[in-house]
């Protein structure tokens, strides 16, 4: 089985897909913009071949390189990179060399928030109203009828960049002042935010499903530069499940990681935000094997080469939470003194890159808890301000 695997070297932890899958005696091809030497030992010695291109952002240097890994390997089974960034080029290179999986006119109907749309409203899962930004005089109308504030965002984006609350007319001017393509405005809701987050095998079966809660919308925390943390369930509510089912069968997703985003509203219903085609960000996937004391990415390794897995049985056992720290905030406790007072409890520490930095801090602490209420003591440990 030959798989190409674009970008194996980013995000850092994403080497362990690599090394899964050549367990199980995959040929893995990466194709990646860091050079082969910088490429840390394990991943090296995962992969079968590595392409090097300095630009992943050029689509007819991803053709050539595919092209010479099929003349070098013959056919490509799966081509795939599980991150956000590289969706559409994964799926063009699919449609160009016959390789199942989601192709372009997927993510079009997928990935955009207005198709988005249309695929919970058939499911018949809640979602906020929303149209394609034309025009202020078209938003203003829209805000006749919903409301304000409204949120306007880009039609295919995540981790609310570039996004803008409006809650006047005046509002909208302001946004409007220069033309925003490819824009969609939404009816702005208020709640907390809970993921549904999972895997399904090549006939659409759910194997896996964890969901998380986070401390804040993405949408506050970018724009008001706040901590945030974001932390595993170990039950997931029958409410949430029913929709969250509901949603992944109407995404009709094969062999694929789903990260779908809800609100939960003060009477307890939930509304549905997005929809994400790929595992969820940051270190979640590092966070589900802690939360289940199993290993997520040799899962997705056997679903990828077509294991019988109708029996996998798991069990959520503790609260995981990635908790952010920024370094334009001072704290009362240094990283020494909470590596005393976390004690075991403390998982992992890691200073983030740069991509991350708006929506999840410049550094992480991962804790990991049997009790919420100690969770949360760790949270407010961790985040105290001096």
């Amino acid at each position: 089985m030959n798989v190409v695997f674009i970008s194996p070297h980013f995000p850092s932890q994403f080497f362990h897909f690599v090394t899964a899958l050549r367990e199980r005696g995959v040929n893995v091809l990466g194709i990646g913009d860091s050079p082969y030497d910088s490429l840390r030992h394990e991943l090296r010695e995962a992969l079968s071949e590595y392409f090097f291109t300095p630009n992943l952002n050029d689509y007819d240097a991803l053709l050539r390189a595919t092209g010479y890994l099929t003349w070098r390997h013959g056919r490509i089974d799966r081509i795939d990179s599980l991150n956000e960034t590289w969706l559409e080029v994964e799926a063009r290179l699919r449609e160009d060399f016959h390789v199942p999986g989601l192709v372009p006119a997927d993510i079009v109907r997928l990935r955009t928030k207005l198709g988005m749309h249309d695929v919970f409203k058939k499911a018949g899962v809640a979602h906020p109203d929303g149209i394609p930004v034309k025009d202020a005089a078209g938003v203003k109308a829209f805000a006749r009828g919903v409301g304000y504030p409204l949120v306007l965002k880009p039609d295919v984006g995540v981790g609310a960049a570039r996004t803008f609350k409006v809650s006047s007319d005046a509002d909208v001017d302001e946004a409007l002042e220069e033309p925003l393509s490819n824009y969609v405005a939404q009816a702005f809701v208020r709640g907390a935010i809970v993921t549904y987050d999972g895997l399904v095998d090549r006939e659409g079966n759910i194997v896996f499903h964890l969901s998380h809660e986070y401390s804040d919308g993405v949408m506050e925390v970018v724009l008001e530069q706040r901590d945030i943390s974001f932390w595993s369930l170990k039950e997931i509510p029958p409410a949430l499940d029913t929709l969250g089912r509901r949603a992944v069968a109407a995404l009709g997703l094969r062999e694929r990681w789903f990260h779908l985003e809800f609100f939960r509203l003060s009477d307890g219903s939930y509304v549905a935000l997005e929809a994400n085609l790929r595992p969820p960000g940051g270190f979640m996937t590092d966070q589900m094997n802690y939360a289940c004391d199993m290993d997520v990415y040799r899962l997705w390794a056997r679903v990828l080469t077509g294991d019988d897995l109708r029996d996998f049985r798991y069990t959520p056992k503790y609260h995981v939470c990635h908790v952010a720290r920024r370094s334009s905030r001072r704290y009362r406790y240094s990283h020494a003194e909470l590596v005393a007072k976390l004690g075991d409890a403390l998982l992992l520490h890691r200073e983030l890159p740069a991509v991350y930095h708006n929506a999840m801090g410049s550094e992480m602490y991962l804790t990991r808890h049997e009790r919420l209420e100690d969770m949360k003591d760790a949270v407010r440990l961790i985040q105290a301000t001096a």
